[in-house]
């Protein structure tokens, strides 16, 4: 599976897609990206008149990258959307930055383990200066539908 097949497995689709490239991928790591476009659904009531991304946007985001992507990637031959589920089983991420519209983030996740379809990895999120937004542990399994 290549890089540009990865998004197309995941099970999620707008507006609750939160992976817009993957950048780069091996056994050990995941580099994406995602931008937080001024409309999106959240932002309506999260900060009346100075929107802000919820930290469980930004967590599921860390998810979908550092979590579901790279697991799509690690199962390799054996991912197929159609008899394969994903869940995030724990997370403990801390905030350190706001995300607001309109803003590109830099998802790195890097491989904990692995093992018995069950992903835990640590994840940072990067503002396009550079800032570390969030950082923490993600992990997840996939499992058979």
């Amino acid at each position: 599976m290549g890089i540009e097949d990865i998004i197309q497995e995941l099970p999620y689709s707008k507006p609750f897609l939160f992976v817009d490239k993957i950048l780069e991928v091996d056994d050990d790591h995941i580099k994406g990206t995602y931008t937080f476009l001024k409309d999106e659904y959240f932002y309506e009531g999260h900060f009346k008149d100075n929107p802000v991304t919820p930290g469980v946007i930004l967590t599921e985001c860390m998810a979908q990258i550092g979590m579901a992507c790279f697991g799509i990637y690690l199962l390799k031959g054996e991912w197929d959307k159609t008899s394969f589920g994903v869940a995030m089983t724990s997370s403990d991420i801390n905030f350190y930055h706001p995300v607001y519209p309109e803003e590109k983030v830099t998802v790195i996740a890097t491989k904990e383990y692995f093992r018995f379809n069950k992903l835990k990895c640590k994840v940072a999120m990067y503002n396009t200066e550079d800032v570390l937004v969030a950082k923490g542990i993600v992990a997840g399994v996939a499992f058979k539908r």
